[in-house]
């Protein structure tokens, strides 16, 4: 407990499943918590189960650079101050090889989930505090090839060219910078990712993955945040610019 005691976090994605389990144990280690999202119906729901003077909401699109200010201010207006940036936000896509692949979606893939972690880090770093932690969500598609999710996986592979980039680029100021790569998690992206890979039976599509994961299971949305915990805290203070895996085996 206490890990985090006064320290400013702020999370992209915040009401999906990985976020909310880890404002839950930020929250819980004595962190202060934004929470960002484009929903602002689905952040208050989040607010008020939580119901913590110590976390609060941005409405913002992670892909658009005024948004990004935006909700940048907004957490050091409220808290004072940045030591943690979970910059985790991000959508899926279709499934569809690269030659059927819809070229709008394509935008949308790499706006929210490669623009929008440049965006983050572009703006949060220069007010985040020295010896702050940055953990920005990839996947194990950052580290391999999915039939189907082009996009997804060019999106997961470069955001951890920006990690390398910035760990080096900041490392005087001992920010660190990492990435997660999670293997399938039980939260709705994969509900929404099993649906579009076989509409009319997505347990079929499940069963799949989970027969590609040596522990033969998803991964639940807290197994995750508590890596980010560790990353967030004293404990990483020497861990900069790697790739942590968390997939159950699956890259193995």
């Amino acid at each position: 407990m206490n890990r985090l005691k006064n320290k400013v976090a702020i999370i992209t994605g915040g009401a999906g499943g990985i976020g909310k389990a880890t404002a839950k144990l930020f929250l819980s280690e004595g962190a202060k918590v934004m929470l960002v999202g484009r929903t602002e119906q689905t952040l208050k729901k989040v607010i008020d189960e939580f119901d913590s003077p110590n976390i609060a909401y941005c409405v913002g699109d992670v892909s658009k650079s005024e948004d990004t200010k935006n909700y940048v201010n907004e957490t050091v207006s409220k808290f004072g101050e940045i030591d943690i940036f979970f910059n985790n936000a991000g959508i899926e896509g279709t499934s569809k090889s690269i030659v059927e692949y819809p070229e709008n979606t394509f935008d949308q893939v790499i706006a929210v989930n490669l623009k929008g972690v440049w965006l983050g880090c572009q703006y949060v770093i220069p007010k985040m505090s020295d010896g702050g932690s940055v953990i920005i969500t990839s996947s194990v598609a950052g580290i391999k090839g999915f039939k189907g999710m082009g996009a997804y996986v060019a999106s997961k592979h470069a955001v951890v060219g920006i990690m390398r980039t910035a760990a080096l680029e900041n490392a005087d100021r001992n920010i660190r910078v990492n990435t997660i790569h999670p293997g399938p998690v039980d939260t709705r992206m994969m509900r929404e990712i099993e649906r579009e890979i076989s509409p009319d039976n997505p347990k079929e599509a499940k069963k799949a993955f989970e027969a590609g994961i040596p522990f033969g299971r998803y991964a639940e949305a807290n197994e995750i945040a508590k890596l980010v915990v560790f990353l967030a805290s004293n404990e990483s203070k020497y861990i900069t610019g790697t790739l942590q895996v968390i997939d159950g085996g699956m890259s193995a």
